[in-house]
């Protein structure tokens, strides 16, 4: 299947490691024109020039997405830098678990509103795209109540109805809107791997509840993602998508 993303251009924020990283690569893959950021200038160095080794056009910036104007600036940036901007992927998350102050807080400045900052910061450029996508990347944490009910959950179920009102609001201008929400996801470097090194009993707990034995890969998810951004979902607005494994049991009508 042709999903008609050769030339579009995409921003992807975290996009140097785990699902971000596989979301980057994905649309690049595909033909795509790609900007993303993370936090760490080495960690974008290292991605540009691994990009650039495939044969794939990237421009990436160094910017904290809890920071209103270093996201701006990075969009901004990246829109210039590329002609425009077709597709937005918002996929930053503080992974603020303990119900705790300074998670909630995190989690509304970091998860919340830089997608919100990055949907907004993207939305004229959008409005002038021929191909314009919104994705968000939630969790099943978003759907169900489990291990991390509180500020990640919270915030992830306020990403998925923040999109589907997108969906509503934006159609008209022809935008699409929808929220992806993977299940566990295993990568070196990522919150299972720390998870399995420093507390193997949650971690063997966690990988028990999905009926497949095991966890996503990064690729599996970016997939998906890739799909939803793509021009071949060209109906698809509004909806949350779940790559999961089977882990949840709720039925969504």
């Amino acid at each position: 299947m042709d999903l008609g993303l050769q030339g579009l251009r995409a921003l992807v924020s975290g996009g140097t490691k785990g699902i971000g990283r596989a979301i980057v690569e994905g649309l690049a893959a595909e033909g795509a024109a790609v900007g993303f950021c993370a936090r760490t200038e080495q960690d974008v160095t290292d991605t540009l020039a691994a990009l650039a080794a495939d044969g794939h056009t990237a421009v990436g910036l160094a910017a904290d997405v809890g920071d209103e104007a270093s996201l701006r600036r990075w969009v901004e940036h990246c829109a210039a830098e590329l002609g425009g901007v077709d597709i937005v992927v918002a996929n930053v998350s503080a992974l603020a678990i303990p119900d705790e102050p300074a998670s909630w807080r995190a989690s509304f400045d970091v998860d919340m509103m830089g997608t919100v900052g990055l949907v907004s910061a993207a939305l004229p450029y959008l409005e002038r795209s021929d191909a314009p996508s919104i994705v968000t990347i939630a969790s099943v944490s978003g759907r169900e109540i489990d291990f991390a009910a509180g500020p990640y959950g919270v915030f992830k179920a306020a990403i998925i109805h923040y999109t589907q009102g997108l969906a509503y609001q934006l159609a008209a201008k022809g935008i699409r809107a929808n929220s992806l929400s993977p299940g566990n996801t295993y990568f070196d470097g990522g919150v299972w791997q720390n998870i399995e090194r420093h507390n193997p009993d949650l971690f063997a707990q966690a990988k028990a509840l999905n009926p497949t034995g095991r966890m996503a890969r990064p690729e599996e998810i970016a997939r998906a993602a890739v799909f939803l951004a793509s021009p071949a979902a060209s109906f698809m607005t509004g909806a949350n998508l779940l790559v999961d494994g089977a882990l949840t049991r709720g039925v969504q009508f």
